[in-house]
């Protein structure tokens, strides 16, 4: 029998304890409870990205997934069948909520509450990053909704979610309740959308380019009302509501008398009380069938205060040839169990290039993959 150096025996046996303890932690979340839709399956990427958020991928294929009471931001080598997560390293921390991640030209820019940040060539030094350089420092420093979801779009601008710091209330209009944008060295700040109570999820529509985002409704009306949102942004600058109207009809209680719902502009589909839908992102995949092409998925991170628990899945909305909302479906649930007991919240979805489609999971810390096989 060939005999090692006892070195070569001490990498190995490490190895191999790594190789076991990976195969572990994909095994140790309870995914069977999950119903799919027949043909799809799910697997555990990870379960060691504590509060795993916001996710975007670098041309090198390295998953960059940002955290939110954690302050880091992981970034996650795939093995070469995507499987499964090879390696998964901190490439920043003592971060302010860093929620939200996006890429542009190698760069991989990070939301910090009042800033942005960015780390230049991430992919080149994944082992010594260095320090995040400040971007935009001149967004609000209210923690309140201060979590923010940014993402680049088809403009090449970077887009930033800024939520209203509170449940309901009257804020300046310029810096609150808004989607903004800004060029990549964090120049030219514009409003793009105003009412916009707490978005933490939005992207543009193959094809025509247009943003569609998702809203949270207000809380303290009651277990079944006002519903979440699913817009779409017509025009720079339209309003939405917040805090005068909510899910295009409900006026609030204390500011509905001063704008009437009429003068916003309505959702676009009605996705529910209180089941906090987050991530949404259009499939631009091609291993789902293919009339999955040009749905949108959304994460709903599920109820934190309503009397019995709602959410805690993904949905799929289904666009007619006119882009209007056409139907929902549930795609995937069992995070939620029948007894109101949760293990999972699903929050960002994400496509890979081979088609699957990736959900992050801040309650489990984890990365699931849903692939698609035909029965």
């Amino acid at each position: 029998m060939r005999r090692f150096p006892d070195g070569w025996r001490l990498l190995l046996g490490a190895t191999l304890l790594c190789a076991a303890q990976l195969t572990a932690a994909r095994d140790a979340l309870p995914i069977e409870r999950l119903s799919l839709l027949p043909g799809f399956h799910v697997e555990v990427l990870s379960d060691q990205v504590p509060g795993a958020r916001g996710m975007v991928l670098g041309p090198k294929g390295t998953l960059f997934v940002g955290s939110r009471a954690q302050g880091n931001v992981y970034a996650i080598t795939l093995d070469p069948s995507r499987a499964y997560a090879a390696k998964v390293r901190t490439v920043a921390s003592g971060l302010d909520m860093p929620v939200g991640v996006a890429m542009r030209n190698g760069t991989l820019y990070i939301s910090a509450v009042s800033r942005i940040v960015k780390l230049d060539d991430i992919e080149a030094h994944l082992d010594n990053p260095g320090k995040p350089a400040t971007v935009y420092d001149k967004l609000p420093s209210d923690t309140h909704h201060g979590w923010r979801y940014i993402s680049f779009g088809p403009d090449q601008r970077l887009y930033v979610g800024v939520g209203a710091p509170c449940n309901a209330c009257q804020r300046d209009e310029n810096r609150y309740a808004i989607i903004g944008s800004m060029k990549p060295d964090g120049t030219d700040w514009r409003v793009v959308a105003r009412g916009v109570r707490n978005t933490v999820g939005f992207d543009w529509q193959p094809g025509t380019r247009s943003l569609w985002f998702t809203d949270n409704g207000r809380d303290s009306l009651g277990d079944d009302v006002p519903d979440d949102e699913l817009n779409r942004l017509s025009t720079v600058g339209e309003h939405f509501g917040f805090p005068y109207c909510h899910a295009g009809d409900i006026a609030d209680p204390d500011f509905g008398r001063e704008k009437a719902c009429r003068s916003f502009a309505p959702p676009k589909a009605k996705l529910g009380a209180h089941v906090a839908a987050l991530g949404m992102r259009f499939y631009i995949g091609k291993q789902f069938p293919a009339e999955y092409q040009g749905s949108i998925f959304i994460a709903e991170h599920g109820s934190w205060n309503r009397s019995s628990k709602v959410g805690y899945r993904v949905v799929r909305i289904t666009l007619d040839a006119k882009g209007e909302v056409a139907k929902q479906d549930v795609f995937a649930q069992g995070w939620l169990s029948d007894d109101d007991a949760v293990w999972g919240r699903p929050l960002d979805l994400l496509t890979l290039p081979d088609g699957s489609l990736l959900i992050s999971d801040d309650y489990a810390g984890a990365i699931y993959r849903i692939t698609y096989r035909k029965p």
